[in-house]
Formats: C-alpha cells, structure tokens, sequence
C-alpha cells in the first residue's frame, strides 16, 4: 500500500477499514489458492520421502530450465551473457557457478528487468519486500507460480501441526491495520474471506493485550503465525494473567529466528507449542520445523550455496557461512545466485529426522551477515546468541559503539540481578575478548515499522542504531 493509500485508509472508520481488508483478503485469496492447490499440497507432501537420487534429478531438470530462461528471456541476465560472449567469454549458462553473485541492491535497483520479457508485469501479483534493511524489493509472480509456493506453505507450515487455512486463524503482525495513536480496541482486523484474524504488534501492551487474547478466544482461532520476539512479548506483558487461548493449536513463527527461552515462554503463557519458519518475499529459500523439533529444507524452493565469508568459495559440510539462493519456483523473475544476506550451515547428509520425512536438514538460522561483531584484532563474530541462554530475559539487544565498548540493552524478568549481569559480560567476552560491555536496563526495545527489531546492531560497520531487523 503506497503512502496516500495508507494515509487514506488510516482515517477511515473501524468498518470501512474493515471493508477495506475483506476485499483484499478476497483479492489476496484468488491469487494464492485455486482447483489446484490441493493437488500441488498432495504432490508436494508424496516428495517429502524421495531419496536423494530422484531429488537431484528432479532439480537439475527444474535449475535447468530456470536458467536457460533467465539467459534468453529476462534482460539483465540476457544483457550480462552478450556482454560475456562480446569479450570471448563462452562460460556455459547450465553450470551455476558460472553465474555471478546477484546482491540486494542490484535487484533493487534493477527489479524490472529481472522480469521475463514472454510477460506482462500489469497482469502479474506485485508486492515488495518489508524493506528491514533499506529500500523495498519489487516481486512479480504468476497466478501459477504464487499459488505452487503457497501450496508449500500450506502443507508445511500449517499441516505439519494440523492446522489448515480453512480454519480460523490469526497473525499478529507489523502492518498499520489501524492507525498507531488509537488507545481502544480494536487493534485488530477480521478478514472473512482468509478466515483471517489480523492483529497489530506494534500494539502489544499490558493494557491493550485482554483484548487482544478475547479477539483471538471470540474467533476460536487455532494457529498463530507471528514473529517470535511479538509472541513472547505477549507472554511478558501478561505479567503472570492467564492469556491462553483455547482453541489454539501452535504458534507459528516466521521472520526471525526461535530462541529456545522464546519457545518456552510461548508454550507456558500462550499454551501452545511454537514452530520456526524460515523464508523471506523473494522465495528462494524455505525451511520449517516439524512436530519433532527439527528444521527442514524445502528442496523446490531453490538451490542453496553456503559460500565462505572470505573466499567465496562452498563451506565443507556442517561449516556456516552466507546463504547463497537460486529460486526455483519464480520461474517468471528468477533470482540467481541471490545472496539473501543470511547465515545457516546444514546438518549432516547422514542425519535423519524421527518424523520420517527425507526432506534435507538445515541448522539453525544464524542470523544476517551484516549481523556481526567486530574484535579488535579484525575478527567477525556472528553467533552470539548464546550468550542470552538460560538467563531471565525477555528481550536482549547488543550494539557494537567501538571496537573495544559495547552496549546490551535488557528488557529483564524477574530474578535478572548483578550476578546474570556478570555472567552476560562474561560470556561476551569469552567470544569477544576483553572490551568495555554497559549493560542497560529498558521497559522494551524499539520495533521498526514491520514490529521487528535487530537484533545486533555494529556501529562500525555503519549500521545505524535503529531497530528494524529480526529481534533477539
């Protein structure tokens, strides 16, 4: 929604507001689900036990075909082989490694001519990305190819835990659904088409949260899709009241990595197991947690690189590294080689997961690349996220202001005295060395526009000190 539409829709009454939300959860529901879809979950969930053999020949054909379309029918690539081929350059266009490195701020500024030119982009699903770390990402997508990948979704992050969308559900999510001075419920939108129970974060307070929990109990929703940092917020700010919703089958949380104390809190205040997601707007990675606790890949969804930080080169197995993606099912705007800005490493090719399914297995989401901290001696720390574990926290932010001084700000719960304040500097200093560590006590940590935070925040390397990245 561009700027004037959001400014007209937020001075419109509660019900034209919500008039305005049903007619795009209609449009939004024709574009993702249709006759097909059934048949796309069916097929999907029959190729959760291949084995490697047929996965690999069912990729290869697929990456195939999405390259030799991106080198002949979409422009930017078709421009950069003529160049190639000009300077003598006869690489082949079937081998991936061949193919540059595609960054975020080439696709921003370039994103129309990543589009095929077979299409029409006016007849095509556009929307942006939620712009967390610059400016937004125009996607286009097919009818076709939005509703294969929200088949995907469908089965894995839904039927997984035995949910579906025809059921009642809610997200509590970072969209201006009303306007951010309103002081009286509702702070929510039903959509009846989507079955769709739409609540704000940036909303969330102590006052504002009963209501919240009755909207949800009223609508009799059964799954919650969320951040994990705004449902454990929930659970913080009901200070001890019951918020449990009876209906409520799992918390399904998406955008940001779980942290283990996240998911504790979720299940004891909201009563209900939470389950990691992993994905982002321009589908060329997904992941999702089974019932058993353990992160599978979704192998159609692109073919994933884990490249060294320094070389570029592939890490060996169970190494991290950048998150390198070229998406399979945008078959329409292709993205290859796209370096997502993430960092993750994949379990062994050996291990197996106790759900039965084959589907590959990814570590957890290490956090973004730009995500780090700096040593004095030059080192990047990525993962520090440990540091947080077993203490009473509920919210934790870490701001690098030098090389040698930073900053944790601690949202803390009960029994969080001087004793967890050393052991924090302690275990930041165990992965840091020796530098100045100011521990700040905060009633919360400031959300961005989409209610996200980030979670590291490096000064030197020029981030700016602003909380609009996935929370901690």
């Amino acid at each position: 929604m561009n700027d004037l539409l959001l400014k007209i829709y937020s001075r419109l009454p509660h019900p034209a507001r919500a008039l305005t939300a049903n007619l795009r959860g209609a449009m939004l529901a024709s574009w993702r689900y249709g006759p097909e879809t059934e048949d796309l979950i069916a097929a999907a969930a029959e190729r959760e036990s291949w084995g490697v053999a047929r996965w690999s020949a069912w990729r290869e054909e697929r990456l195939a075909r999405i390259l030799h379309r991106a080198a002949t029918r979409v422009p930017f690539y078709r421009a950069q082989w003529e160049e190639r081929r000009r300077r003598g350059d006869w690489s082949s266009v079937e081998r991936l490694e061949n193919w540059p490195v595609l960054g975020k701020e080439t696709v921003r500024e370039a994103a129309r001519h990543l589009v095929a030119d077979d299409v029409d982009r006016r007849r095509m699903y556009h929307e942006q990305t939620s712009g967390t770390t610059g400016t937004p990402i125009d996607l286009w997508w097919s009818r076709d190819d939005l509703r294969e990948w929200f088949a995907l979704n469908e089965l894995r992050c839904r039927r997984w835990h035995g949910v579906n969308r025809f059921q009642p559900w809610a997200i509590l999510g970072g969209q201006p659904i009303v306007p951010a001075t309103r002081q009286r419920p509702p702070f929510w939108i039903w959509s009846h088409p989507t079955r769709q129970l739409y609540l704000s974060a940036n909303h969330i307070s102590r006052n504002n949260l009963l209501p919240m929990i009755e909207a949800m109990n009223r609508h009799g929703v059964t799954h919650l899709i969320t951040y994990s940092s705004a449902a454990a917020a929930m659970v913080r700010e009901a200070d001890g009241r019951d918020i449990r919703i009876g209906s409520l089958r799992v918390v399904i949380t998406n955008a940001e990595p779980l942290y283990q104390w996240q998911r504790e809190a979720i299940a004891g205040g909201l009563g209900a197991p939470a389950r990691e997601t992993y994905g982002m707007a321009e589908a060329v990675a997904a992941a999702s947690e089974c019932a058993d606790g353990r992160l599978h890949l979704w192998p159609e969804v692109g073919a994933i690189e884990i490249l060294d930080d320094l070389t570029g080169e592939p890490t060996p197995e169970g190494e991290s590294g950048q998150l390198v993606c070229t998406g399979m099912i945008n078959q329409d705007m292709p993205l290859i080689r796209y370096s997502v800005g993430d960092r993750t490493r994949f379990e062994s090719s050996n291990s197996r997961c106790t759900c039965g399914r084959l589907l590959p297995l990814l570590s957890a989401i290490e956090g973004r690349a730009s995500d780090m901290l700096r040593t004095r001696d030059g080192r990047h720390i990525y993962w520090i996220n440990p540091i947080f574990r077993g203490l009473p926290l509920h919210e934790a932010q870490v701001i690098q202001e030098s090389p040698d001084r930073l900053r944790i700000r601690c949202v803390p719960a009960a029994g969080f005295g001087l004793n967890e304040e050393a052991r924090l500097i302690e275990r930041l200093r165990q992965r840091i060395g020796d530098v100045h560590v100011i521990i700040e006590h905060v009633a919360s940590i400031p959300r961005g526009p989409n209610g996200k935070f980030r979670p590291v925040i490096n000064k030197i390397n020029g981030q700016p000190d602003r909380s609009d990245g996935g929370g901690a």
